[in-house]
C-alpha cells in the first residue's frame, strides 16, 4: 500500500527506483505527497484509460494510452524475466522495521483500550479472509485496508483518495446485492456512519443481509490525528456526540450491540457473522490513537514517519 497511510517500504523506495510502472492510477496527494520530491530519479511509464490522467501530475517518459488488458500484455511480452533479490530485500528489511514499530502494537495491543486494528484482526480470523469488506473514511478505513486479509478479488470495497464520509452503508449495500453468497461486512467511523444511517431504512425494508462495525472513538479521528499532530491539539469540530446507535439501529429493526472490552471483542463478532440477519456492532476504540506509519504535510514520501515522534 503506497501513500499517506501506506507501508513503509514502497514509499521510501518509490524514491530509488529506477522504472515506475503506474498502472491506472491519478497520482493523486494523498499517495505523491510533495510533487517535486516524488520518484525524481525515475523513469516513469503510465498506463491509464483516461487521456486526461496521463501527465497531468506526473509527467511520464512513456505514456500508454488505452486499456490495461490490451495495453500491458504488448509490454509484458517484451520483458525478460530478471531476479533482483538485493532490492526485494530492501522491502523485507523495511516491512520488518514497520512490523516491530507500528504493526505489532496495533494488532495486539497491551493497553486496556480496544485498537482498530484488533479488531481486523480477529475479523480477520473468523472470516479467514472471505469476506467483503467495505470501508467508509476516515482512520478505520486505512487501518482496514492496511491489515484486512482477502482471498479473492471484489473483497475490498473503499472509494480510495477520492471519497467522502457515507460512502460505507449504501456502498455495502450494493456489494451484498452484488454477491448475496458472501459475507458483506461495512466497517465504518461514528462520524461517517451519521452521515448516510439512514439507509438503515433500505435494510429495514428489502433486507439485505449487511454487518455493520461502526469503530467509534468519539471523534472525526483523521482531522483530530492532524490536527494533534500539527496543530498542538488545537481541536475544532472534531470532538463529536453520536446517538445511541444500537437504538437507532434497533428502531429500524436491526439487531445490535455495543462492546467496549477486549474479552468482548471475539464473541461479539462472532455473534455478528453468526446472525441470520443484517447486525451493527459499536466497538469502542481509543479516542486518541493514531495511524502509522504517515507521510505529514509538506513532505515527500521517502519522509515516511513511524510515529509522532519522527515528526
Amino acid at each position: 500500500m503506497l501513500g499517506m497511510h501506506g507501508n513503509y517500504g514502497p514509499n521510501v523506495l518509490t524514491n530509488e527506483c529506477d522504472v515506475l510502472i503506474a498502472i491506472g492510477m491519478r497520482f493523486d496527494d494523498r499517495v505523491t505527497g510533495r510533487l517535486d520530491k516524488y520518484a525524481r530519479q525515475a523513469k516513469v511509464i503510465h498506463l491509464d484509460i483516461d487521456p486526461a490522467e496521463i501527465d497531468k501530475n506526473v509527467i511520464a517518459d512513456i505514456p500508454v494510452w488505452g486499456d490495461c488488458k490490451e495495453t500491458l500484455p504488448i509490454l509484458t511480452n517484451l520483458v525478460e524475466q530478471k531476479v533482483y533479490p538485493q532490492w526485494l530485500q530492501k522491502f523485507k528489511d523495511y516491512q520488518q522495521k514497520e512490523e516491530e514499530k507500528v504493526i505489532y502494537d496495533e494488532l495486539n495491543p497491551t493497553g486496556e483500550v480496544l485498537t482498530m486494528g484488533e479488531v481486523i484482526r480477529v475479523l480477520n480470523e473468523l472470516t479467514e479472509g472471505n469476506a467483503v469488506i467495505v470501508t467508509d473514511v476516515g482512520q478505520h478505513q486505512m487501518v482496514a485496508c492496511r491489515y484486512a486479509k482477502y482471498n479473492q478479488t471484489k473483497s475490498n470495497i473503499t472509494s480510495g483518495g477520492l471519497g467522502t464520509m457515507g460512502f460505507a452503508l449504501p456502498a455495502a449495500i450494493g456489494a451484498a446485492y452484488g454477491d448475496p453468497s458472501r459475507t458483506t461486512v461495512a466497517v465504518i467511523g461514528d462520524g461517517g456512519f451519521q452521515m448516510t444511517l439512514q439507509e438503515l431504512g433500505t435494510i429495514m425494508q428489502f433486507k439485505p443481509n449487511v454487518k455493520i462495525i461502526i469503530l467509534n472513538n468519539q471523534f472525526l479521528g483523521m482531522v483530530r490525528q492532524w490536527q494533534q499532530l500539527f496543530n498542538e491539539k488545537r481541536y475544532s469540530f472534531v470532538d463529536i456526540q453520536s446517538p445511541d446507535f444500537v437504538q437507532v439501529a434497533k428502531g429500524f429493526g436491526i439487531p445490535g450491540k455495543s462492546i467496549c472490552k477486549r474479552e468482548d471483542l471475539k464473541t461479539s463478532l462472532k455473534e455478528m457473522l453468526e446472525s441470520k440477519e443484517s447486525f451493527l456492532l459499536e466497538v469502542m476504540v481509543g479516542k486518541e490513537n493514531n495511524v502509522f506509519p504517515m507521510v505529514p504535510q509538506g513532505r515527500g514520501v521517502a519522509e515516511i514517519v513511524l510515529s509522532k515522534e519522527e515528526i
